[in-house]
């Protein structure tokens, strides 16, 4: 396996565990968002101190005097992309909310063209428009949407979402020569803002879990979707193919779907199993030059 299938496989590990970010978050509901977020941030960061510590070649957390910018994008992606999601989800519907903030791997595919040594070509676009249409079907139910006049702020918070979350991932790619290590920094920067954000906006008295189910999953939370999973993300779209992993994002919500089905907090529906076919066929299309250039080297092999 090539270095850049390689990071590829680790950048979609932390799409298969934002999957499990509903169905952990669900069990956490008495917590406010802010406080939720400053925890989750807080064990994230002891994932990632843990890691450190098991590596010979320790790299810097702190930024050098050249990746001062690098470290201002990255706290501005992980804690801006949290707090515009959590405005919106106050101030529209959340299917709407949802549904718009989600247009995030949309703009990655897009946007990726902007990249030194990248390209998009025509069926990044078809495959990354099939996945938001599957993605529409999971959070409206098939029952369609409308946008009201009255939660501009909110979609407009929510489409600030989906941008500061491309952005982030874009310029991670620009910062490639930033290691991995330094989101360790950005998710300690996250949990300091989102706590000060839990004191101005949420109660003034920490709101601990209640029973062993809550306990676990706000551990879960800051060990895998809001730990674990941002450093292989960063891996990833340094690394690996981020038209793939933009499109492929889109099989967060419908394995974090399943998981709620699984878990009796959701019910099948004939609209999933269409999204599961759209996801699909949009992120095999979305593939077509990883199998092609796959191809032709065996078939150089087979005419030699």
């Amino acid at each position: 396996m090539s270095p850049r299938a390689a990071a590829t496989w680790i950048g979609f590990s932390a799409i298969l565990m934002w999957a499990v970010l509903a169905l952990m978050t669900d069990a956490t509901t008495d917590i406010p968002p802010f406080q939720t977020s400053a925890i989750s941030f807080a064990i994230g960061t002891l994932v990632g101190l843990a890691w450190q510590a098991t590596r010979k070649n320790r790299e810097p957390i702190l930024p050098g005097r050249d990746q001062r910018l690098a470290w201002l994008v990255g706290v501005a992606g992980l804690f801006g992309y949290h707090a515009l999601y959590f405005a919106a989800l106050k101030n529209a519907p959340a299917v709407e909310a949802s549904l718009i903030a989600y247009l995030w791997p949309l703009l990655i595919v897009v946007g990726s063209a902007a990249l030194p040594g990248e390209r998009l070509r025509w069926f990044h676009l078809v495959g990354a428009l099939l996945g938001f249409a599957g993605t529409g079907l999971i959070v409206t139910g098939g029952s369609g949407f409308s946008l009201s006049g009255e939660h501009a702020n909110g979609y407009l918070l929510a489409f600030a979402a989906a941008l500061t979350w491309m952005a982030y991932s874009l310029a991670s790619r620009r910062f490639s020569g930033v290691p991995t290590s330094a989101v360790i920094g950005y998710c300690a920067a996250t949990a300091i803002l989102s706590a000060l954000c839990s004191l101005v906006f949420e109660r003034q008295t920490m709101v601990w879990p209640i029973g062993l189910e809550a306990w676990l999953a706000l551990i879960g939370l800051g060990v895998l979707p809001v730990g674990a999973a941002f450093y292989a993300w960063d891996h990833g779209v340094k690394r690996g193919n981020i038209q793939l992993l933009g499109v492929a994002s889109y099989a967060s919500p419908l394995i974090s779907t399943g998981l709620l089905i699984a878990a009796g907090r959701a019910e099948a529906t004939s609209q999933l199993m269409i999204a599961c076919v759209l996801i699909t066929v949009g992120a095999l299309i979305a593939s077509s030059d990883t199998v092609l250039a796959r191809r032709k080297p065996a078939e150089a092999a087979g005419h030699a």
